[in-house]
């Protein structure tokens, strides 16, 4: 017992919980529930056993020094006082024994996690014997309780000790209310023959009553979604919408109880009448009502389910070829092997003869006839009609000008797509697919399709719809860039057969082309090709003519048009293109002349740059890192750089003959390009320009290339962008993904379009997204998605018809959004407030949906015309009742101070409690 006292008291000095503890000023109204609580907790020994101690206080800004003056040496302890407090009744988010008891601060002696029960009586009385002994030695004044029984059933026991003052917390608990005791005026009697006090001197009794009703039947709001329409594709499902967007809410009801508490917070004996033949209390008549709300957990919510199933995807190894391969044939997998085996022949090196693009869109072609002639109708994992519609959703132009704002945070952050481009809506049916129409094969299914689809509109120059033009926004997804790769392919194969055509129809010009003209178009051996990211050799024969290379669209870049086209140059032309004939011009550039010569500068018709996305760029600068940083390496590195440079040079010099790489300095890069003023004797000025010093520089890459650049206009050079290659490689990268990559490809999109989904239901401010993981971020999207269902069930509960004109709709909102976020809402007015009879009407409809019978469908609830006689009460019985007494009576003997006396009874169906503070006078004992 000592030795239990001493380690109590060791905690209480180190926690400097010793001394007087009283004082004058009261928790304000509500504090208990608005406030912070804190708490701290030390483990104490006791031979074998191990209990856990715990100091409990509300955390509240100190007094004034002024009134810390005021304190006297006789005032009781704070937790006494806080026993007669009325700010602070029935708190719905404190501690239990801040509910029965009033106080704001205890501390607390439980046994220890792996520890039993303190059961045995003995035990008990030994650890309250303990407690006493460390209160009295160390002079603490804040109640001290032990937690006694199974811990389930709540049971404390303790005592608080001040000078000549000592309140002993004692507790009664019960699995059945004796029927006795069942209202208030059984339970006054237990308050009166416990306080001692005689009848003659009892002052009234302080009551205060809440009772709590509990609404369970949501019948008239029991379809929290839309009917399904059968007539859609979607019709057999649940919150089915159609493709290209997401279904949202919950299947359930998402607020499965709403408890309203009535309360009568100030009563007196005399004046309430509460026994087993007639009761005042009726709840519509409570001046105070409160509500809170009981939400289902985890509630089935349908754009949770979708986005978690789709994301399940990730985790899956299985590649398009496993998922779909048991329902192709043998000759299926032999074409199939075809086409990869011919797409491996698009990159092979280029000393091999590359093969045409008509024989690699015949192959793919054939093989994609065969598989869907041989794949029996049954063995689709989607239904054709499903497909179809899919497919018209993905590849349908929504809006003839497609452009997209440029203020689109939240794509970018996400690193995503563009609203209503094609990669969100085919993000958003491929979640669609997998949710609804059969997961991981569907998803497959839809994915081949797709491809196939891609691969025609390529083989036909059908530019593919939703995507921005231009090279590949590198701040979308990677599956968005390479979409729009493919496009811009099509746009150069457009853009070249019409070239061709135009070529080809130039009749005149070809029959004035000469023999020789042709002969002076050869190409040298082993000339030197330099393209993005690569330097080959090519083996050509000697006099092969500009007619046989230009079949061959593998090799040059052709213009739209030969506008500003001179006549051919005579076949005995110089290797620097002085005496030639200009070439490829588009327009004079700023009225500028050559510097050796009177001719204008022109603009020279240039090869655009090849575009690349994320990817295509990493592996170059991970060739380009390899290179080292040796002198060979880093001449390496800067001829690969200069393809284009070398492309614009070439362009140059047959655009402007005679011209020097000063000239074109002067036009591609006029900083380098430095001109100063020349007085002569004369007092003439004149200029005088010469390059940069970097372009003085020994082994400058643009003298090297300058010296190097042929006179080639546009037309006849090397393609810097390889469309059919570069479509070819998209192609096959997309046909390679396997639906595991599809989803991570896709997941931003999915997470962008829940986000506007979110925001549109509930009306949500922007969601800030960075630095969070894809799993985490997932349950806040689900968790944000069930408050959105609860707030939508609620106002649907509380809505007003539109037959009533109210100017309360605002105090409505409110009320309902509190709901969701305070522990317990007021409701202004009570039962008298339009708030107040919304749920009152919300409980008579439930007790007559409960208790009447079919034949009884037709009667009228009347409250005022019915009365006692009603058959149907308005409120079911409640389901709780708790009664707190209050008085201030001498103990244990008349003449004793009067000191606080408290008892909080709760009554319920299966639970029985009485929890009562008693002070006693021991100046005399």
């Amino acid at each position: 017992d000592c030795r239990t006292a001493c380690a109590v008291e060791e905690v209480l000095n180190d926690w400097k919980l010793i001394g007087n503890s009283a004082g004058n000023f009261s928790p304000e109204k509500g504090a208990y529930t608005s406030g912070t609580w804190g708490e701290k907790s030390q483990d104490i020994h006791f031979a074998d056993f191990k209990f856990c101690i715990t100091h409990y206080f509300l955390i509240q800004e100190c007094e004034k020094d002024d009134e810390k003056d005021k304190f006297e040496e006789d005032t009781f302890p704070l937790a006494i006082q806080d026993l007669m407090c009325m700010n602070n009744d029935f708190p719905p988010r404190a501690h239990c024994l801040v509910r029965w008891y009033g106080i704001r601060e205890f501390v607390v002696i439980t046994p220890g996690s792996n520890c039993e029960a303190i059961i045995s009586e003995s035990k008990c009385n030994l650890l309250l014997s303990s407690i006493s002994i460390s209160l009295a030695n160390s002079g603490c004044q804040i109640p001290m309780l032990v937690q006694v029984q199974q811990k389930w059933r709540r049971m404390y026991a303790g005592e608080c000790q001040g000078q000549g003052v000592r309140t002993d917390f004692e507790m009664v608990h019960l699995r059945k209310v004796p029927s006795q005791y069942y209202h208030v005026s059984g339970l006054l009697d237990i308050f009166k023959s416990k306080i001692g006090c005689p009848l003659s001197s009892l002052p009234q009794v302080n009551i205060a009553i809440r009772f709590t009703y509990i609404l369970q039947d949501w019948q008239q709001h029991s379809w929290p979604q839309q009917p399904p329409d059968f007539d859609t594709l979607l019709g057999g499902e649940v919150g089915g919408v159609e493709f290209g967007k997401l279904p949202f809410g919950a299947c359930e009801e998402p607020v499965s109880e709403l408890h309203l508490a009535t309360t009568w917070p100030h009563l007196t004996e005399g004046i309430v009448v509460d026994n087993d033949v007639y009761s005042d209390l009726d709840p519509l008549q409570a001046p105070h009502w409160s509500v809170k709300v009981r939400t289902a957990e985890n509630p089935q919510c349908l754009l949770g389910d979708l986005l978690t199933e789709f994301f399940k995807l990730c985790c899956r190894k299985e590649s398009i070829e496993e998922i779909l391969g048991k329902g192709l044939t043998e000759d299926e997998g032999k074409e199939i092997n075809d086409i990869g085996s011919a797409l491996s022949k698009l990159t092979e090196p280029a000393t091999t003869v590359p093969i045409s693009k008509m024989s690699v869109a015949n192959m793919v072609h054939s093989a994609r006839k065969h598989i869907r002639r041989h794949r029996r109708i049954d063995e689709s994992p989607l239904n054709t009609d499903v497909l179809n519609s899919v497919l018209l959703v993905i590849t349908k132009n929504l809006l003839s000008d497609w452009a997209q704002p440029v203020s689109l945070n939240l794509f970018l952050q996400l690193k995503s797509a563009p609203i209503d481009s094609l990669t969100y809506r085919l993000a958003l049916c491929v979640c669609l697919v997998n949710y609804y129409h059969g997961g991981l094969r569907a998803v497959a299914h839809l994915w081949q399709e797709f491809v196939l689809e891609l691969r025609y509109r390529w083989e036909n120059n059908y530019l593919i719809c939703g995507l921005a033009g231009g090279p590949p926004d590198l701040r979308c997804c990677l599956l968005h860039q390479k979409l729009q790769m493919i496009n811009c392919c099509i746009e150069r194969k457009k853009a070249r057969d019409e070239a061709r055509k135009v070529l080809e129809g130039s009749e005149k010009k070809v029959s004035r082309m000469s023999s020789g003209y042709l002969k002076s178009l050869s190409v040298p051996e082993s000339a030197t090709v330099m393209s993005t990211g690569s330097i080959s050799t090519k083996e050509v024969s000697p006099g092969k003519s500009w007619d046989s290379w230009s079949d061959s669209e593998d090799e040059f870049f052709e213009c739209l048009s030969d506008q500003g086209e001179s006549e051919a140059p005579p076949a005995d032309e110089e290797k620097d293109g002085s005496k030639s004939k200009a070439e490829g011009r588009l327009h004079p550039y700023n009225n500028m002349t050559l510097l050796n010569s009177s001719e204008p500068l022109y603009v020279p018709i240039t090869q655009e740059p090849a575009p690349m996305t994320e990817d295509l760029l990493e592996e170059q600068s991970e060739v380009l890192a390899k290179l080292g940083t040796s002198a060979e390496g880093s001449h390496l590195r800067a001829r690969m750089q200069s393809a284009c440079l070398l492309s614009d040079m070439e362009s140059f010099k047959a655009a402007n003959p005679g011209c020097v790489l000063e000239d074109f300095v002067r036009w591609y890069s006029p900083r380098d390009y430095v001109e100063e003023e020349v007085v002569h004797k004369k007092d003439n000025t004149v200029l005088k320009g010469k390059l940069s010093a970097r372009m003085m520089i020994p082994g400058n890459m643009w003298v090297e290339a300058w010296q190097t650049a042929r006179v080639t206009p546009a037309r006849r050079q090397r393609r810097l962008f390889d469309d059919t290659k570069e479509a070819e490689k998209v192609l096959h990268y997309l046909t390679m993904q396997k639906p595991a990559d599809l989803t991570c490809h896709l997941l931003p999109c999915i997470i962008h379009s829940t986000i506007l989904k979110l925001k549109e239901e509930g009306e949500l401010p922007f969601i800030f997204v960075e630095h969070l993981l894809v799993i985490d971020f997932i349950n806040q999207l689900i968790a944000m998605e069930t408050v959105i269902t609860q707030a939508r069930s609620l106002k649907a509960k509380f809505s007003i018809s539109e037959s009533e004109k109210r100017d309360d709709t605002d105090e409505l909102k409110k009320f309902v959004t509190s709901l969701l976020e305070d522990p317990e809402v007021e409701v202004i007015g009570a039962g008298q407030g339009s708030t107040g009879r919304i749920i009152y009407r919300l409980f008579i409809n439930a007790q007559k949906a409960a208790l009447l019978t079919p034949k009884d469908e037709d009667f009228v609830h009347d409250r005022k015309t019915t009365g006692a006689n009603n058959r149907v009460p308005d409120f079911p019985s409640p389901a709780g009742r708790e009664i707190l007494l209050r008085a201030r009576v001498p103990r244990p003997a008349p003449y004793s101070k009067p000191l606080p006396q408290r008892l909080f009874c709760v009554l319920m169906r299966e639970e029985f409690r009485l929890a009562g503070a008693f002070s006693s006078d021991t100046s005399f004992f």
